[in-house]
């Protein structure tokens, strides 16, 4: 019987969450960065957004990083355009109506710009009379975009997304585009 392997990968913005290139994309895949056979992702980032994604062997392990049942927190730092409010975090902290329905309740607060942040490549667009401030968010669904939807929904719309951390795996000190092995459960 083969060990699970689990991978720590810190996937830099405009890559897919996938081994295959999208036909006619310019997007880079996991193949550009991960040589390690039969693992696969559990979950995935939009291709916007960076930082931690869990590759895994194990299918079991993979549904349960994923399924939302498990509701496995997930660590989010975005850069938001606007000022935040009391209101705006209340919001997010009692769960946003989307279209699919009322998200749950989120961990959110405003925290100073990240010191030890990697430069973006492209840098996100900055409006010189509209200010950016940096919220942490802890979620426990994983709905399309939901981060970015629910920030907008609250009048602060997304312009950088960085996973940091998923249950007990954190991204650590990995630059954009390296790995690590973990150890499995």
């Amino acid at each position: 019987m083969m060990q699970t392997q689990l991978i720590a990968f810190n996937k830099p913005f405009d890559v897919l969450s996938q081994f295959t290139p999208e036909p006619g994309s310019s997007a880079r895949s996991l193949a550009d960065f991960i040589e390690v056979p039969g693992v696969y992702a559990a979950g995935r980032l939009d291709r916007d957004s960076e930082g931690l994604l869990l590759l895994t062997s194990d299918g079991r392990l993979q549904a349960r990083l994923t399924q939302p049942d498990s509701k496995q927190p997930k660590t989010y730092l975005a850069q938001v355009e606007g000022l935040i409010t009391e209101a705006a975090l209340t919001a997010l902290r009692t769960g946003v109506v989307l279209k699919e329905g009322k998200t749950r309740p989120a961990t959110a607060q405003e925290i100073v710009a990240p010191d030890w942040l990697w430069p973006r490549s492209p840098p996100i667009r900055q409006r010189q009379a509209i200010p950016t401030r940096w919220l942490e968010l802890t979620l426990t669904e994983g709905k399309n975009r939901q981060v970015r939807r629910m920030t907008a929904a609250v009048g602060l719309p997304t312009l950088r997304l960085i996973r940091v951390q998923i249950g007990n795996y954190a991204l650590g000190d990995l630059s954009p585009g390296q790995w690590r092995y973990l150890a499995a459960p």
